[in-house]
């Protein structure tokens, strides 16, 4: 019921994650980002493995290593799929026995894709696709790639929620985390939110950092 890329920047060493699926509020759940890494649990899921995957990439263990970490952890691994990334580019996918419809995994540069339920097992690998041919920021490249995945059939059924969450090395919080909980084109809303963000994004690591170099934007009561 999902389809999803976790991916990161050479340039910049962002590392970050976009999801969809036809269940409500997906990146509450299933999509999870920060300094050196990204994780993705879906399928039947179990939220707790994002932040212990995060965990475990920022004690130096590689995304392999550390997705043998969750599953040797995880009492029904059989129902989970889980996807990550690190700083470095390198990746890991997991793929349970029991996880649902069709499924589908893809590797690229920098990127992995993967999905259960799809409408065609090849959905992830066009995603992979328009991520290597993209550009820009890594937000945008991973929009592109959910767009593309939409194009390719997406999920089986009608999706109504999607996520984009971006994190930076030098910032311990996620930099991007922008969510659509419920809407009949999410991703097409998910667009329209980072089209806003994006101009803003820069402002707000300055509040920050330097409040005192942060930009006023005219709301009353601002100085």
């Amino acid at each position: 019921m999902t389809f999803s890329i976790a991916a990161r920047c050479a340039e910049t060493g962002e590392t970050g994650c976009a999801v969809s699926s036809s269940s409500i509020c997906v990146a509450a759940r299933c999509a999870f980002a920060g300094p050196g890494g990204a994780v993705l649990t879906q399928n039947v899921t179990n939220p707790a493995l994002g932040p212990e995957g995060l965990a475990l990439m920022a004690q130096g263990l590689s995304p392999q290593a550390a997705l043998a970490r969750l599953i040797e952890g995880e009492p029904a691994p059989q129902y989970r799929q889980l996807l990550l990334i690190d700083g470095e580019g390198r990746t890991a996918v997991y793929d349970g026995d029991n996880a649902l419809g069709v499924v589908g995994r893809a590797d690229g540069l920098d990127c992995v894709a993967a999905g259960n339920l799809l409408a065609d097992a090849e959905v992830p690998r066009a995603m992979v696709s328009a991520f290597e041919q993209s550009e820009g920021p890594l937000a945008e490249r991973l929009l592109v790639a959910m767009e593309a995945g939409l194009a390719a059939g997406g999920e089986a059924g009608a999706v109504f929620s999607a996520g984009l969450v971006v994190a930076r090395p030098e910032a311990s919080w996620p930099v991007v985390d922008l969510r659509v909980d419920w809407h009949d084109a999410p991703i097409a809303e998910l667009r329209g939110l980072w089209t806003r963000y994006a101009p803003k994004l820069e402002a707000y690591v300055t509040r920050a950092r330097q409040p005192d170099a942060a930009p006023s934007y005219g709301v009353p009561g601002d100085q």
